[in-house]
C-alpha cells in the first residue's frame, strides 16, 4: 500500500542488492500502496486487543486466531473490537515485513504453520502461494459477486483491489505546451522516456508490476526491446515507490524533474492536478487466506468474513487506500472525482508470472546493467 499525505511518508522496501536476485525477489516493497502502521502491526506477534471509543474488547470465547499479515496492514481498534465481539475469538497479527517477506516467511513455516490466517497475498505472488501449498481451501460466502472472478482456486479470498500505474503531472504539460502520453508505445518515444521516472522491479512491487506490465503486452520476444528504449531514452529507475513519488515526480513534494511516474490509479485522489495514462494499467489484489495446517481455521474463516463485510470494505480507501473488492460501495468523493479504476487495465497471466518471474528479473537486471 502507499500512502499519500501532507508529508513524505517513507515505504518500506526489499533488502538486498541487485546481484541477490534470489533473494530480492522474495523481498519486494509492500504489495499495494501505503506505509501503514496499523494497530495490529509491527515486528512480531501482537495481541490485537482494543481499547477505543467502544471500550476494551475481552478476551474472544472461541480463542485466539492470529493472522499474517504485511507491514502496512491497518486496522482500527474499533473494528478489531467488533471483530472480537461479533465472532468470539481473540485476534492476534504478525507482520515479518512487506509483501515479499510475508510470502517468504509463510514457505519457510509450511511445514509447521504459526498462523491460522493470511492477509496481504497479492496477485504477483498468489500462485506461487498456491503451488507450495501453503492455503487450505475455503470459499467465503460473503464474497460479493462482484469479485467473484478474482478469486484464485477457491483458496485465496480477495479483499481489496488498485491499479499499478504511470502518473501524469498535468500541469507540467500544460505549461511547457506538450501533449501528455496516452499509450505505452509513447512512454518509449524519446520525448517521453526521458520524463519517466519508473522502479526497479527487483526491489519494487509496483516496479514488477509494470515489468509484467510489459512482458503481457510486448510478448516474450518483444519485451527487452521495450525497456532498451526506455533505458536508451533517458528514463530513470528508482529503487522505490517514494523516492520515486516523492523526490523524482515533478508534482510530489520533492519537487522533481521527471513529470511521468509509476504510481497507483488512487494516487491523483491525493494529487488533482495529476492523471493515469490508462493503457499502463495493471491489476492489483490483494488476497486473504486459510493457511494450511492452521490450528484455528474456523478463527481464520471468521476473520476472512469479517474483511468482507460492508464496515471494513466500506474504510479501506481511508485506512489502506486501497479500492474495496465490493464495487457497490460508493467511494470517497475525490476518489469518485479523480480516482476511479480504469476500466479495461492489463491483465498479467499469474500463472506465467509464478514460473518466469526469477528469468524476467534476471534479463532485466542485464538490461539495466548494459544501459547504465
Amino acid at each position: 500500500m502507499h500512502r499519500l499525505s501532507a508529508a513524505p511518508t517513507s515505504r518500506r522496501r526489499a533488502r538486498g542488492a541487485l546481484a541477490a536476485l534470489g533473494v530480492a525477489a522474495l523481498a519486494l516493497t509492500g504489495c499495494s500502496v501505503a506505509d501503514q502502521s496499523g494497530t495490529g502491526g509491527g515486528n512480531g506477534t501482537t495481541p490485537a486487543t482494543a481499547d477505543g471509543a467502544t471500550g476494551t474488547a475481552s478476551a474472544g470465547t472461541g480463542g485466539t486466531v492470529t493472522v499474517m499479515t504485511h507491514d502496512s496492514f491497518n486496522i482500527t481498534d474499533e473494528q478489531i473490537a467488533a471483530f472480537e465481539q461479533e465472532s468470539g475469538y481473540e485476534l492476534t497479527t504478525t507482520a515479518p515485513g512487506d509483501a515479499g517477506a510475508l510470502v517468504n516467511q509463510l514457505i519457510l513455516s509450511k511445514d509447521n504453520p504459526t498462523v491460522d490466517a493470511v492477509y496481504g497475498i497479492d496477485n504477483l505472488s498468489a500462485q506461487r502461494v498456491i503451488d507450495e501449498g501453503i492455503v487450505a481451501e475455503y470459499a467465503s460466502e460473503a464474497l460479493p459477486g462482484s469479485a467473484q472472478d478474482l478469486v484464485v482456486e477457491d483458496r485465496l479470498t480477495p479483499i481489496d483491489q488498485g491499479q499499478v500505474c504511470v502518473n501524469v503531472d498535468e500541469q507540467w504539460f500544460e505549461e511547457n505546451d506538450l501533449a501528455e502520453p496516452t499509450t505505452l508505445d509513447d512512454l518509449a518515444k524519446p520525448e517521453y522516456a526521458e520524463l519517466f521516472v519508473t522502479t526497479n522491479p527487483v526491489t519494487s512491487s509496483p516496479g514488477l508490476a509494470f515489468l509484467a506490465a510489459t512482458v503481457t503486452e510486448k510478448g516474450e520476444d518483444g519485451w527487452q526491446d521495450y525497456w532498451r528504449q526506455l533505458l536508451a531514452g533517458g528514463t530513470k529507475v528508482a529503487a522505490g515507490w517514494s523516492d520515486a513519488y516523492y523526490s523524482d515526480f515533478s508534482a510530489g513534494e520533492g519537487q522533481g524533474a521527471y513529470p511521468l511516474v509509476l504510481s497507483y490509479s488512487s494516487s491523483p485522489a491525493f494529487a488533482p492536478t495529476t492523471g493515469v495514462v490508462e493503457d499502463t494499467c495493471t491489476t492489483q489484489v490483494e488476497y486473504a487466506g486459510v493457511v494450511e495446517g492452521a490450528k484455528n481455521p474456523e478463527g481464520a474463516q471468521a476473520f476472512i468474513d469479517f474483511l468482507l463485510a460492508e464496515d471494513f470494505q466500506a474504510s479501506l480507501p481511508e485506512n489502506m487506500f486501497m479500492y474495496p473488492v465490493d464495487e457497490s460501495l460508493q467511494l470517497p468523493a475525490e476518489w469518485a472525482q479523480h480516482a476511479t479504476l480504469v476500466e479495461d487495465p492489463i491483465e498479467a497471466d499469474l500463472q506465467q508470472i509464478a514460473e518466469k518471474r526469477e528469468a524476467w528479473l534476471e534479463d532485466w537486471n542485464a538490461l539495466y546493467e548494459s544501459a547504465s
